[in-house]
């Protein structure tokens, strides 16, 4: 996963914003003809709502969190040093730092989406600009391996 931290393009002129989304979307569009491309997203700028396991909803993130993801692109890669190279792209087309992590596998969540995509495979049209193209099949994995697949 390769993210960036609210506030981190806070330095960007209005008048930049148009020129910074063409270029974010190129690279976007490149991992996608490259193979590589799951999901991404910036996040609403905003307090997330934190649900405890009795269902109590309070606002977060809680007040030790010194920063938040202001948003994030998951790339399926064979190596850390592949997502160096996708999160130096995304740096200079976003103007801002990128942290990346490896997400954990999941090899029973994996085994399970395969039965089910086998059974009843979620087709998904998906609206033009957000990177994907038209009409691909988007099969939610879960958030333990924070994948989704494009066919």
């Amino acid at each position: 996963m390769i993210s960036f931290n609210d506030g981190a393009t806070d330095h960007i002129p209005d008048d930049d914003w148009p020129d910074v989304g063409k270029a974010s979307h190129a690279v976007v569009q490149d991992a996608v003809n490259a193979g590589v491309f799951v999901f991404g997203a910036g996040l609403e700028r905003q307090r997330a709502s934190v649900v405890a396991r009795d269902g109590m909803v309070t606002d977060g993130p809680y007040p030790e969190t010194k920063e938040v993801i202001g948003g994030f692109v998951v790339v399926n890669v064979a190596s850390r040093e592949e997502a160096l190279t996708w999160a130096a792209k995304i740096a200079d087309a976003c103007r801002c730092a990128q942290e990346v992590r490896e997400l954990m596998p999941d090899p029973e969540t994996d085994a399970m989406l395969r039965r089910a995509d086998s059974d009843t495979p979620l087709n998904v049209i998906v609206a033009p600009g957000n990177g994907r193209p038209a009409g691909c099949r988007c099969v939610p994995e879960t958030r333990t391996t924070g994948n989704n697949r494009l066919q």
